[in-house]
């Protein structure tokens, strides 16, 4: 029946699930996830019962529950148990790529360890076995930084379930920001450091579209709101101008000129945003970079520092300051005879 106030009735509050829904929801998520186990790798009873805190007993029967889920097979063999892989989303030289650059992430940026890992593991299912050994025998186990991987757990959760993201921050100066609430637009894997970043609407604070680090966020929970995702909203325009992952705002662009003797290594190429502008023996080239609120391209700095004396900034004069005081700071520091031990 209508109101007559024309007043729109509430929406019933949320029913709170029973005991049964509970274990039953936990099973069904623990059937998938095992599911996903048994197609990455073979596993014993003992093993999984380890992995879910379960007994081997209720391993057993959910092994026995896939068995007639669907067209995969379980397969056993001695005391394991496996489910062969029918199709792939990948042809094997598309698999090696993927893998090649997630491997590149994990050996050089262990901050979601075991999540790169497990993801390698499953990557290399899609190969020949005799590929496969040697992929896994390259991987490390070492090196993992378990809050980080929650966080990135928080964040995925927040981004495919569009939920608003609560978090805390700390400001590379030290200072921490309280109460932020995100609405996630992207991850980014910044290109100078491996380290992941966090992309997206900032709803408290500025009302824009921000990027956060992840290692830096804390006290991570998932806000009762949820949030549309903004159709406008392009990663490739927002990190277009962005040398790691500084972007969405303004930018400068950078003129240098390299020695000789590293003319051959800058034309080899694969520098983001870069223009070749003249060659003479010597190579001067165009960057473009975001930069910070004080104006300077504070991602490009540490590569143009990397070349030592065989780079030169010529322009502009802020960013060749930048540039002059770093070399300068650094020669104050350590241009003096080491001391003995």
């Amino acid at each position: 029946m209508s109101d007559p106030t024309g007043a729109v009735p509430a929406d019933p509050p949320p029913r709170t699930p029973n005991l049964r829904q509970t274990k039953i929801w936990d099973k069904a998520k623990r059937l998938s996830r095992l599911r996903d186990d048994l197609q990455a790798r073979p596993w014993t009873t003992a093993e999984l019962a380890r992995k879910y805190d379960v007994c081997q007993r209720s391993i057993q029967r959910d092994i026995d529950a896939l068995s007639h889920m669907g067209p995969d097979s379980v397969n056993r063999r001695g005391k394991t148990y496996s489910i062969s892989k029918h199709g792939t989303l990948l042809r094997p030289v598309e698999a090696l790529a993927a893998y090649a650059a997630l491997r590149l992430a994990h050996h050089h940026a262990p901050a979601l360890n075991s999540h790169y890992r497990e993801a390698l593991q499953r990557i290399s299912m899609m190969l020949p076995e005799h590929i496969r050994y040697t992929l896994n025998a390259s991987v490390n186990d070492t090196g993992a930084t378990p809050f980080t991987e929650r966080h990135m757990e928080w964040v995925a959760s927040a981004w495919i379930d569009s939920r608003v993201l609560s978090f805390d921050y700390r400001r590379p100066n030290g200072d921490t920001e309280t109460g932020n609430e995100l609405c996630v637009y992207f991850i980014e894997i910044s290109r100078t450091n491996l380290a992941p970043y966090v992309i997206g609407l900032e709803r408290r604070r500025r009302g824009q579209v921000r990027t956060f680090k992840l290692s830096r966020m804390h006290n991570l929970a998932l806000h009762p709101d949820r949030y549309e995702p903004d159709p406008d909203f392009d990663p490739r325009a927002f990190l277009s101008d962005a040398w790691g992952v500084i972007g969405g705002g303004a930018t400068v662009t950078v003129t240098v000129r390299f020695a000789p003797e590293a003319a051959y290594r800058v034309l080899e190429g694969g520098f983001p945003n870069a223009t070749l502008i003249r060659r003479d023996g010597a190579v001067e080239m165009e960057f473009r970079a975001g930069i910070d609120a004080t104006g300077t391209p504070r991602e490009l700095l540490p590569f143009l520092l990397s070349w030592g004396p065989r780079a030169e900034v010529l322009s502009p004069p802020a960013v060749r300051e930048a540039w002059l005081q770093e070399l300068r700071d650094a020669l104050s520091r350590y241009d003096h005879p080491a001391a003995l031990p």
